[in-house]
């Protein structure tokens, strides 16, 4: 540190911290956005803003993939907290059903990859109705490796097929 800064009077440096804590605040206050709609999110980085408790702001704000272990139909810790925050905004949003699809780019035939996909789907539909979420709302389907994203050799290709998709339904019957 240079020595004319070292050098500084406490009360100047407590004045600095004060100017420094102020600027923080307004920093945080104008980016508040006031004026804007109750039903708009602020806009993210990248000028993206969506409408809350649209199919938007649930997949900006939220997430819709659920990944597993190879050969796993269960939750990790990374995908409860996903869940956890699904759980939030459908209990916030209760207009919506949930359609949750799931797939599977295991080893085995294809009957064994549409009963794991069919258990992973099984497992979210189970975690979210276990947090307050209605049955009624959910319907959970395996379809094996029908809707993998990438059909690929490599490991991490094939992992980001282990997923379940949670999709947002507005229409009354799935």
């Amino acid at each position: 540190m240079p020595d004319n800064v070292r050098k500084l009077p406490n009360g100047l440096w407590l004045l600095l911290a004060l100017i420094a804590l102020v600027t923080v605040y307004v920093i945080v206050q104008k980016n508040n956005l006031p004026g804007a709609s109750e039903s708009e999110t602020p806009p993210l980085q990248g000028g993206i803003s969506v409408e809350a408790g649209s199919e938007e702001d649930f997949m900006v704000n939220v997430g819709r993939r659920i990944f597993f272990a190879e050969g796993s139909a269960a939750l990790d810790e990374t995908a409860l907290m996903t869940l956890d925050k699904q759980v939030e905004w459908l209990i916030k949003y209760p207009q919506w059903k949930v359609k949750l699809q799931g797939s599977a780019d295991d080893p085995g035939d294809a009957q064994a990859q549409t009963a794991l996909s069919q258990k992973r789907a099984d497992a979210v539909r189970d975690y979210l109705a276990s947090q307050g979420i209605a049955r009624e709302r959910l319907l959970a389907k395996g379809y094996g490796r029908d809707k993998i994203g990438t059909d690929c050799p490599e490991i991490e290709c094939q992992s980001q097929n282990r997923r379940v998709i949670t999709n947002l339904q507005e229409t009354p019957e799935f």
